[in-house]
């Protein structure tokens, strides 16, 4: 009992020397480590004579109780002391202004899909999302291309471990699942999504893009209809001076098929590097659709006709702003996307 009491006072006296947390570790090392005179004191109950154990185990615990009680305080006074000392040193000055908390921002192909939904949006066509993963049926078959068709040549394709399912290459199978949801009712819709095809990259392909397919199905829909709101579309977005020209071209689902042009903005079409001399820059592929897609949607083709148009949302910006290189849209250099 004696030893215990000993123990305790010289115990307390050399936690209340220690001046720094180091000394408050080395001190509970000594009383408190596996070979530490506490610990060991603790083992030595058992050695005592019977009659007295147990007033020896009272004992060594309340010491060792007091020893911790000691220690915890000793160790919050220390660190209360360095937190005074710290806010002494470098004093908060209160009054003083926030650190401005950096705003982040739209990416730039975020916001020109916004600001072409927007224009739709004002023409009443309605937002419809489709899935990116899609099946061959859908994506190829249903659209006029069934297998081995040569105009499959013209998507790379990513294909999927599952046969028959791959990355949608385009938007065009939102057609199919839209017409067969709505049937027989008309439909003004866009559908915009993320597109993947196998390319090599370069300043003017991507392996993943934006689209947005446009879908217009009802009667008595005409190429004028189309014209009329590809015109609309062109002069709200890049300005009402735009000139709109139309090339005959080919697409599997759409019949007749068009190439839609404007004026170049950087040069009013006069000629330069971005039009590569041309005068025009093309802005989108579009076209009446087709008879067989008609009738895979659910819908009469003797009855009902309609339109498509598809552009990528990227290629607008690179032709709102003058950009030359796709691949800065998803190289997360913050010196480009800061200037939008």
């Amino acid at each position: 009992m004696s030893e215990l009491r000993s123990l305790e006072q010289r115990a307390l006296a050399e936690l209340h020397a220690c001046a720094d947390e180091s000394a408050l570790r080395a001190w509970h090392t000594k009383y408190f480590g596996k070979q530490g005179e506490m610990t060991l004191a603790l083992k030595k109950v058992g050695q005592v004579a019977p009659e007295e154990r147990r007033a020896s185990g009272q004992e060594a615990n309340r010491v060792k109780e007091a020893l911790t009680a000691a220690h915890e305080k000793a160790l919050a006074s220390l660190k209360e002391k360095d937190l005074e000392r710290s806010l002494t040193a470098a004093a908060i000055d209160v009054s003083l202004p926030g650190r401005p908390v950096p705003r982040g921002r739209l990416h730039p192909s975020t916001q020109t899909l916004r600001t072409i939904c927007g224009i739709f949006a004002d023409m009443g066509f309605q937002i419809y999302r489709s899935r990116e993963v899609e099946d061959d049926l859908t994506n190829f078959e249903l659209l006029n291309m069934p297998p081995h068709h040569p105009a499959r040549d013209m998507w790379d394709t990513f294909h999927t471990t599952t046969p028959g399912v791959l990355l949608r290459t385009h938007t065009s199978p939102g057609q199919i699942h839209v017409m067969r949801e709505l049937c027989p009712r008309p439909i003004r819709v866009i559908l915009p999504g993320m597109c993947y095809r196998y390319e090599a990259i370069t300043v003017r392909s991507e392996i993943m893009f934006n689209q947005v397919e446009g879908l217009v199905v009802g009667t008595n829909v005409t190429m004028a209809d189309l014209k009329g709101t590809i015109i609309a579309f062109a002069r709200r977005m890049f300005g009402q001076q735009r000139e709109v020209r139309i090339r005959s071209s080919y697409f599997p689902f759409t019949e007749p098929s068009i190439e839609v042009d404007m004026d170049c903005i950087n040069c009013a079409g006069k000629g330069c590097s971005l039009c590569k001399r041309s005068g025009w820059l093309e802005i989108m592929g579009a076209g009446m659709v087709h008879p067989v897609v008609l009738r895979n949607g659910g819908y009469d083709a003797e009855k009902f006709s309609g339109f498509a148009f598809g552009m990528g949302p990227e290629r607008i910006a690179m032709r709102k702003y003058g950009i030359d290189d796709i691949r800065q849209f998803w190289a997360d250099d913050l010196r480009f996307l800061k200037q939008f």
